[in-house]
């Protein structure tokens, strides 16, 4: 009797040997999450006084107590930078306040009598943007930790006529690199607890519509 034999990279299998079934259930489980999307979790971003990180749109107020001809009170640019006397320009965002002045205090250390310096966030201004099926598609600014759900309704709320609220995006750019998340919104809509997700500055929050043959 003839035994059927199948061949794959070089080698010999049986198809009842356990190393055939092994490589057949390999091949189905790779099928299978190779169509899957994977959708990024997203992590809210809750604010707390003592993990206080700055971020572009921070305004800071930066003083010298031995030395006040070099106060300053300046926003944090877009690249994340500040532009100070004697030093030139200098990364904030990403710091805390107390990190922020130990880097001061040491870039400043030979010219100061005094080595001290204080950091105070003056504001917060975190700019987003909003579009897609909302009522007045627009940039938001806020003075305080914002949600993706509280941008919207500062955009006029949800299109309901048109949006699709299982699908909201979340556009972030890092660096170079684009991230997207994905927010079902209709579930916080008819009442169901979830996380809130919260924005950073220059995020985009699009509300696509839904499909529609007419």
């Amino acid at each position: 009797m003839k035994k059927n034999l199948m061949a794959a990279g070089g080698f010999i299998f049986q198809p009842r040997t356990p190393v055939f079934f092994a490589l057949a259930l390999a091949v189905l489980f790779l099928a299978a999450t190779g169509c899957t999307t994977v959708q990024p979790k997203p992590v809210a971003e809750t604010p707390h006084s003592e993990s206080l990180i700055l971020r572009e749109g921070d305004v800071v107020k930066i003083s010298f107590p031995g030395s006040p001809n070099l106060d300053t009170t300046q926003p944090i640019r877009r690249d994340g930078k500040i532009t100070l006397q004697l030093v030139g320009e200098m990364t904030a965002a990403g710091l805390s306040p107390s990190d922020l002045e130990k880097k001061l205090s040491d870039a400043y250390a030979s010219q100061l009598v005094v080595k001290a310096v204080t950091v105070e966030v003056v504001s917060s201004s975190i700019p987003v943007f909003v579009d897609g099926a909302v009522l007045r598609p627009q940039k938001v600014v806020s003075d305080h930790p914002i949600s993706a759900l509280e941008a919207i309704m500062e955009a006029g709320g949800f299109d309901y006529a048109k949006a699709n609220l299982k699908d909201v995006r979340v556009i972030r750019y890092e660096g170079d690199r684009e991230h997207t998340y994905i927010l079902n919104l209709k579930e916080v809509m008819t009442g169901k607890p979830g996380e809130q997700f919260y924005l950073k500055p220059y995020d985009i929050v699009h509300v696509p519509e839904r499909f529609s043959w007419f």
